[in-house]
């Protein structure tokens, strides 16, 4: 009787484990299809909503091209900036023990704290016309809000810490031995970087640089601060979006949207193919 007891509850707790599993995976579903895919539905079907015709005028527009435009040149100049500066940190903290070493993990994550709009707002209050700044670049000509450098100083915040982010726990994981060894044989600091470092992080800086770039594509609030809204010259993909929905005119709005959700579907992919190069590195440095 008690072995067949043990059987019993052991077939009863099994039951009850794969019962357990396959509600959690329903209600994970469930909730991605609730407030992930039905919103990104409805934003695909209102584009088309009268036609492929009107969908493709919106999306040609010249003041969405220029909006286009404006996206890629930012994403363009802000992703290899943070790109240097993520290395760099890394690098250092990984690496090396210095004074401060603790503030500047602390500085990286700052952004992610901060709301983006305040980012902007201090952009403003340093280089806007009534800025700290202001009456030196007024005297030099120089604009920096309701430009082109202040969106790009607004998306470099908010997108300061994904690659230093991804980088620093995979280099320190890595440690420090395959770089001495590399010194022992002769190589400068370029070189350990080149031949040594840059092979064994090249796909988290991938996923780093996909993140990044992800973001600052779709940044709206600091951005928004510093743009000024100047249609079709300092309106981004999402600040036109917003222009053409508080104007009604929510066809063209969610055809812009979608241009937005397939470029990011295509980071989505780079993301994915990412992850599963460092998940099969990780998985063969552990391999005996």
């Amino acid at each position: 009787m008690s072995s067949q007891s043990s059987a019993h509850l052991s077939a009863v707790g099994a039951r009850s484990k794969g019962s357990g599993r396959r509600q959690l995976i329903v209600a994970a579903w469930g909730v991605f299809g609730l407030f992930l895919l039905l919103p990104l539905g409805v934003v695909v079907s209102a584009a088309l909503k009268q036609g492929w015709g009107v969908f493709f005028s919106a999306i040609v527009e010249p003041d969405a091209l220029s909006a286009l435009q404006l996206t890629l040149l930012a994403v363009g100049i802000s992703v290899p900036l943070n790109l240097v500066f993520g290395v760099c940190a890394a690098w250092a903290v990984s690496k090396y023990e210095f004074s401060g070493k603790s503030l500047l993990v602390t500085l990286i994550d700052l952004p992610f704290s901060v709301s983006p709009v305040i980012a902007g707002l201090i952009y403003v209050l340093l280089f806007g016309a009534q800025g700290f700044f202001g009456e030196w670049l007024q005297a030099h000509n120089i604009q920096i809000v309701f430009a082109l450098p202040g969106i790009i100083l607004a998306t470099v915040f908010v997108t300061v810490p994904f690659v230093a982010r991804e980088l620093i726990p995979l280099m320190q994981e890595q440690g420090t031995q395959e770089e001495e060894a590399a010194r022992l044989l002769g190589a400068n600091g370029w070189q350990m970087f080149w031949h040594v470092t840059l092979p064994n992080i090249k796909w988290g800086l991938v996923y780093g640089v996909v993140l990044c770039t992800a973001r600052a594509m779709g940044e709206f609030g600091a951005v928004s601060v510093v743009s000024g809204h100047i249609r079709g010259y300092t309106n981004t993909l999402p600040l036109h979006v917003e222009i053409l929905y508080n104007e009604y005119n929510h066809v063209a709005a969610f055809s812009v949207a979608s241009l937005l959700l397939l470029l990011a579907l295509i980071i989505l992919l780079l993301k994915q193919l990412s992850e599963q190069r460092i998940n099969q590195l990780k998985a063969s440095a552990g391999a005996p």
